[in-house]
């Protein structure tokens, strides 16, 4: 296996904690999203969209981090990162997707440097623009959460799954940008969960060979 990813991006995040609570390893290819390497020739070959992560395996490339993770669920099937039934398994793509597809797309670092490039937004402009996609995601997410009987120590159940391993690069990303998440107790109980166990700890961007 050979990961292309970037130390701070949430979605080759949430990829390298599927990676190590399956146990799996996989050579590490930096592409530094900062200095533009994902525009280069060699990169776009590779993955025509730009984008990390992409997973190599087996003759393959694989890319969109939750399409990645539920390959790996299916080729090392434990842990399982799914529930076993249809409406649970319903139920942790929804948050995976609240995350991955709602909140993330508009916040990325393509995103902002697009508002800054291109429409002339200041720095407060785009933190502002940052902090709103995260409360209307965070409140939704902690609503359906801190109603939901399948929450327990984790997002659905007491074992760590897809929804979870989206969930704490985006809490990340928000603290990382000074966001008040101190209205979501539901997510921060989780994550906090989450962030302990060794796989998660492994993951973390400051832990990795081309973080800065």
């Amino acid at each position: 296996m050979k990961l292309h990813g970037y130390y701070r991006s949430s979605a080759a995040y949430r990829v390298r904690i599927a990676l190590n609570l399956k146990g799996l390893e996989a050579e590490q290819a930096f592409i530094h999203l900062r200095h533009r390497e994902q525009n280069a020739r060699a990169y776009r070959e590779l993955n025509p969209a730009g984008l990390v992560p992409a997973l190599e395996h087996d003759g393959q490339l694989l890319t969109q981090s939750l399409a990645i993770i539920e390959y790996l669920d299916e080729r090392f099937p434990a842990p399982a990162l799914l529930p076993a039934t249809a409406a649970d398994r319903a139920y942790v793509r929804s948050l995976a997707m609240a995350i991955a597809c709602d909140i993330h797309p508009l916040d990325n670092l393509r995103v902002l440097d697009y508002l800054k490039d291109e429409l002339h937004l200041d720095g407060g402009q785009r933190d502002r623009w940052y902090a709103h996609w995260i409360e209307v995601g965070f409140t939704a997410l902690e609503a359906m959460l801190a109603r939901d009987a399948r929450v327990g120590r984790f997002c659905c159940g007491n074992t760590p799954g897809l929804a979870d391993l989206c969930l704490v690069p985006q809490l990340y990303n928000a603290e990382r940008m000074h966001c008040d998440t101190s209205d979501y107790p539901t997510l921060l109980r989780i994550a906090a969960n989450a962030r302990a166990l060794p796989a998660f700890i492994a993951a973390e961007p400051q832990r990795q060979a081309d973080a800065e």
